[in-house]
């Protein structure tokens, strides 16, 4: 690493999730998003860090923390940033004390802030239980948030969209629902089976998750979107294609999942070689969650993997290798005793 004072950590040693990565051409620079807090910081905070390759990485610092005044001052979940019309827009996810948590973009004129709210309430529905807002510009120059309409409320997670005024500060009319997580033909089926790669799912019964939502325009055209849910496995991710190239759908889902080995809430961005990227958190477990990198394959508007750069996916064997161990040391018959010699006489 040629600069380790400015970039000493290491992606191996980065405990993160909900991860987004936004690389800025004119400093050839990568720019980490999370909500992770540094020692000191409260848990409702979004910070930055930088990196020239995606491996090394500076510590984070601080682009947003709310004032007293602010609506949302818990749960604050899965933060992206997107370059817009000249500015930079933060979306996240807030919960108001006592009420629905909810998605709102903040505004600056930096990438590493200060970001301001431009009202003083979320852009999704207040009667909503809301999370995970993206950004999605459609064929007519018109944004969107897309968004998550949680499970705890619905049952069957959806996926969401509504329109949004020009400059990001509120939404316009009422949103539409574009699908549903039991739509998913990964989908689990077992709400009490043993999972290969994970702990077992948290008891939701069989209330079903939609997570992590983030568009993609394939080089085809066809509008993709990557999410998040679970299937007999572990936290999967899959992505849905819209027949119509646009927001509205319909929508439907492809067969097989991007990644099933508990990891999820990925985005897209393209690294500076034009390389397509996608990223996401493994395992999704508190305190253990890492970024996985991937060189990915956009083959006629179908997504492939093609390699993972961190090497932080080798938990899944080393957990493996450790369960072996411990079963090769439950099966061993227990060793014989040698009685002692008899003393002689």
């Amino acid at each position: 690493m040629k600069n380790a004072t400015k970039y000493p950590v290491h992606v191996r040693d980065l405990n993160t999730r909900d991860i987004c990565i936004v690389p800025v051409e004119e400093t050839q620079t990568y720019y980490l998003i999370d909500c992770k807090p540094r020692p000191g910081q409260k848990k409702r905070c979004v910070n930055i860090r930088e990196s020239k390759d995606l491996m090394w990485w500076s510590e984070s610092e601080l682009i947003y923390e709310p004032d007293e005044e602010y609506w949302g001052q818990l749960d604050y979940w899965a933060p992206e940033v997107h370059r817009w019309r000249g500015k930079y827009y933060l979306v996240s996810s807030f919960r108001k004390p006592g009420g629905c948590r909810g998605c709102q973009f903040l505004v600056a004129d930096s990438i590493k802030g200060p970001y301001k709210p431009m009202v003083n309430h979320p852009a999704t529905p207040e009667n909503w239980h809301c999370l995970d807002g993206t950004l999605y510009e459609d064929k007519n120059g018109q944004p969107w948030m897309v968004f998550c309409h949680e499970w705890t409320q619905v049952q069957d997670g959806q996926m969401c969209a509504i329109r949004m005024k020009d400059d990001l500060s509120d939404s316009i009319g009422e949103p539409i629902i574009l699908f549903r997580a039991s739509e998913a033909p990964w989908k689990f089926t077992d709400d009490k089976g043993l999972w290969e790669f994970s702990d077992p799912q948290y008891n939701v019964g069989w209330a079903r998750i939609t997570d992590g939502c983030y568009m993609y325009r394939a080089k085809n055209g066809e509008l993709l979107m990557t999410w998040t849910s679970y299937s007999n496995t572990a936290y999967t991710t899959g992505y849905a294609r819209s027949l119509s190239g646009e927001i509205q759908g319909p929508w439907v889902q492809e067969p097989e999942p991007l990644f099933s080995q508990d990891g999820g809430h990925a985005m897209f961005f393209h690294r500076f070689d034009g390389t397509l990227m996608m990223v996401l958190h493994s395992p999704n477990r508190p305190g253990k969650e890492h970024m996985l990198l991937f060189e990915m394959e956009d083959n006629n508007g179908k997504l492939f993997i093609k390699n993972e750069l961190t090497g932080n996916f080798l938990w899944i064997y080393n957990e493996r290798d450790q369960r072996y161990l411990d079963s090769l040391q439950e099966a061993a018959p227990e060793e014989k005793k040698v009685p002692e010699e008899a003393p002689k006489e």
